[in-house]
């Protein structure tokens, strides 16, 4: 259970000192037309697909082949992509910014625990069983497509270095930054603006590692939040501590990680948003627990995970999830500014 802690400390580490949160990586791609930080993912991905394929064949890890719904993993992502946006942050970025301070972060993160628990374990377990048992089909895309998992793994490697690339080779902006206060690796750690594709390295590495270290504990999965998530809560109203697996270890050690990382860096302060705020990541963090139950998984255990072995569902997920943020970054952002703009006269 340890090297779930050690994962995930290291894990939200980075993820706060790179601010590595999807959610302004999707909407970006919308608002801004900038794709740096999806670019990021799938260099994130592909790390993580090639490392684990390498695992699997070597015989160090095993992945049994499964099915998904097809309909709760559209309907559950669609709903998880515009909760996020009203939370202000994915399951992971609310995990770290929470360590940070913010006070919606802790009530969005709250609303998402409970209502993960609740779909998972608690009233609403029929529901989300019945949902799930929706037009379920085979998950391993190489299996129903006939294409050899290394192929599709090369093919997507290629297409993100290409992508990348394509970033790199733009001119860089200058950024303005504060003066030095350390030196040496104390400044790379808390002071030096990480490369969002350096970040996405190491969590691809971390990610892959995290396949092998979870399944020593018999837990045949990668990184995930919702279930983790609802177990905590589930455990502190039962006090099952079957419910303390790997997965928990591991978002306790994100909160730690990115706690010290928010330290370190001077970034962690309390701050109390406004009630309209308040009300706003409420209602993100019942959607984030409702979409994630129902689409079997979040932006890292259906984004970053499943998609990195080639699932159907990991893909189909985290397309819905950026069509969710589309949704709902054109209500929350564009429609707001056009109604909120003077008229001409």
């Amino acid at each position: 259970m340890i090297t779930g802690l050690i994962i995930g400390t290291l894990l939200g580490f980075i993820l706060q000192r790179a601010r590595f949160c999807m959610t302004g990586g999707f909407r970006d791609v919308y608002l801004t037309k900038n794709n740096t930080m999806l670019y990021a993912f799938f260099i994130a991905i592909a790390i993580q697909g090639i490392l684990v394929l390498g695992f699997v064949e070597t015989g160090a890890l095993t992945i049994k082949a499964s099915t998904f719904s097809l309909f709760g993993t559209i309907i559950g992502s669609l709903v998880f992509g515009i909760g996020i946006i009203l939370a202000g942050g994915c399951a992971t970025g609310t995990w770290y910014r929470a360590a940070e301070g913010l006070i919606g972060s802790w009530v969005a993160l709250a609303f998402y625990m409970i209502l993960a628990a609740t779909m998972k374990y608690g009233a609403l377990s029929g529901f989300s069983q019945e949902v799930s048992s929706i037009a379920r089909y085979p998950d391993s895309i190489a299996q129903t497509t006939g294409i050899p998992q290394w192929l599709l793994i090369i093919i997507f490697t290629v297409l993100t270095i290409y992508l990348a690339r394509k970033i790199l080779k733009k001119p860089k902006l200058k950024v303005a930054s504060l003066p030095a206060k350390h030196q040496g690796i104390l400044h790379i750690l808390f002071e030096k603006r990480w490369h969002p594709f350096v970040a996405a390295a190491i969590i691809g590495i971390l990610a892959a590692i995290a396949w092998i270290a979870s399944s020593q504990t018999g837990r045949n999965s990668g990184l995930g939040i919702t279930t983790p998530s609802a177990n905590i809560v589930t455990f502190l109203i039962t006090g099952n501590s079957d419910l303390l697996d790997w997965g928990v270890f591991l978002v306790l050690g994100i909160f730690i990680g990115s706690y010290i990382a928010a330290k370190g860096s001077r970034e962690f302060k309390w701050r109390l948003p406004s009630s309209a705020t308040l009300l706003s990541s409420m209602i993100g963090g019942i959607l984030m627990g409702i979409g994630a139950s129902l689409a079997g998984g979040c932006t890292i255990g259906n984004g970053l995970t499943k998609t990195a072995i080639m699932s159907w569902q990991g893909w189909i997920s985290l397309t819905f999830t950026i069509f969710g943020v589309w949704i709902a970054a054109y209500f929350v952002y564009v429609r707001k500014r056009k109604t909120t703009q003077p008229a001409l006269t």
